[in-house]
């Protein structure tokens, strides 16, 4: 694949004009005003029929696994390479203005829905399954705490105490996308039996909104992706049942089941990437005409057209990532963590370059917020830091290639 096909173009322009027409205008409230994104992310899943999409889908997995079935692999669950571009495009359509939506409607339906979807029992999935899915409800994954950030297992602090057939779940989470509006929470803590941190297995249970003991914070505020609340959590004494307990067993391989979540989210950074530059290089090819120094437009100096020349070489890089995953998801192939790490690694390396470039060659008004790239520029800051940092994106891609020899 070196392009996109005619069919997955007029998706784009459908999706584009819908982005143009319910989200553009409302930029500033989105990024200012405390608005949260959901209802505008649910009139996009109905207007494309994404919604009834996933509800199709979700239906035919649990009527093969109440017949007896195998459950779908992540490769199945994910879809072939057609379903891979139509939930690609409507993320870098939707990153060309609002990025942080894309982080809301993917912690929801991509990390919490899938947690679910593919480690829970069929209970479970018919529990919280699908409404997350269909962005029906509102889904969070918290796993990162104050004093763990990239040791996110190491540090870990929150614990499962066994009390007869319950669970008494005690901690705090931090930076967790969609935590103060959350309705189903994915919590991953560890289960204490008294013996050392480092040693205790690692377990993951569904959490609902307004159980006892469990508060969620106001959005926090920070440097960009306004439009996707950012919260904390904070669990006192909270009673989970055992059907609360992700599979319902103490023994499922929680670490791998967060590799395979990391894996999915590091995957999603270059679609989000390639919104941010094709953005960038957009407005900044328009300003170059239009803005005059010296008597002739920005564009004809050879500076200004080495900053374009480089956007548009990201643009086609960034670009070809994207293709070459909807080919895997095509051939029954998942990128590997490792993979998805260098993935990740250069989109938001690039995105973030990109976005600089773009508000330098603005000048003045590229710090203003009125011309977009300063926003833009602020959201791609976080591509390199949440899913793992870059210096986690290195260790990992250096340790499976010293592993593989």
């Amino acid at each position: 694949m070196f392009e996109w096909s005619e069919e997955q173009l007029m998706l784009r322009d459908a999706v584009r004009k819908f982005v143009e027409a319910e989200i553009a205008p409302n930029i500033d409230e989105l990024e200012h005003g405390d608005t949260p994104p959901y209802d505008t992310l649910r009139k996009l899943y109905r207007t494309f029929g994404m919604d009834a999409m996933a509800r199709a889908r979700f239906e035919q997995q649990i009527k093969r696994e109440l017949e007896g079935g195998v459950a779908p692999s992540r490769e199945e669950r994910q879809g072939d390479g057609g379903g891979a571009a139509f939930m690609m495009i409507p993320i870098v359509e939707l990153c060309r203005y609002c990025p942080g939506m894309v982080t809301a409607m993917g912690v929801s339906v991509g990390l919490a829905a899938s947690a679910i979807m593919s480690k829970g029992t069929t209970a479970q999935k018919q529990r919280w399954g699908l409404d997350l899915l269909t962005l029906d409800k509102v889904g969070s994954w918290a796993i990162t705490e104050p004093g763990s950030g990239s040791d996110a297992f190491g540090g870990m602090r929150s614990t499962a105490r066994r009390d007869g057939d319950e669970y008494i779940l005690n901690g705090s989470k931090t930076f967790i996308t969609n935590g103060p509006y959350a309705d189903a929470i994915v919590f991953i803590c560890k289960l204490d039996e008294g013996n050392e941190p480092k040693d205790r297995k690692v377990l993951t249970f569904v959490l609902d909104r307004g159980m006892p003991g469990l508060e969620q914070s106001k959005p926090l505020r920070k440097m960009g992706m306004h439009s996707s609340p950012t919260g904390e959590l904070f669990l006192t004494d909270v009673r989970a049942g055992r059907d609360r307990l992700l599979g319902e067993t103490e023994d499922q391989p929680s670490r791998e089941g967060a590799k395979e979540t990391f894996s999915m989210e590091r995957t999603g950074v270059a679609a989000m990437a390639l919104g941010i530059v094709e953005r960038c290089l957009e407005l900044s090819v328009a300003y170059a005409r239009d803005r005059v120094q010296f008597g002739r437009p920005i564009g004809e100096f050879q500076l200004i057209q080495l900053k374009l020349a480089k956007m548009e070489v990201a643009r086609l890089n960034i670009q070809n990532l994207v293709f070459r995953q909807i080919e895997m998801a095509a051939s029954g192939r998942p990128m590997s963590l490792a993979e998805a790490s260098a993935c990740k690694l250069y989109s938001a390396q690039t995105a973030m370059d990109v976005a600089l470039e773009a508000v330098q060659l603005f000048g003045g008004n590229g710090y203003m917020s009125e011309f977009r790239v300063e926003q833009l520029a602020r959201d791609a800051k976080v591509l390199q830091i949440y899913a793992g940092t870059d210096e986690i994106q290195v260790s990992q891609i250096a340790r499976s290639l010293l592993a593989s020899g």
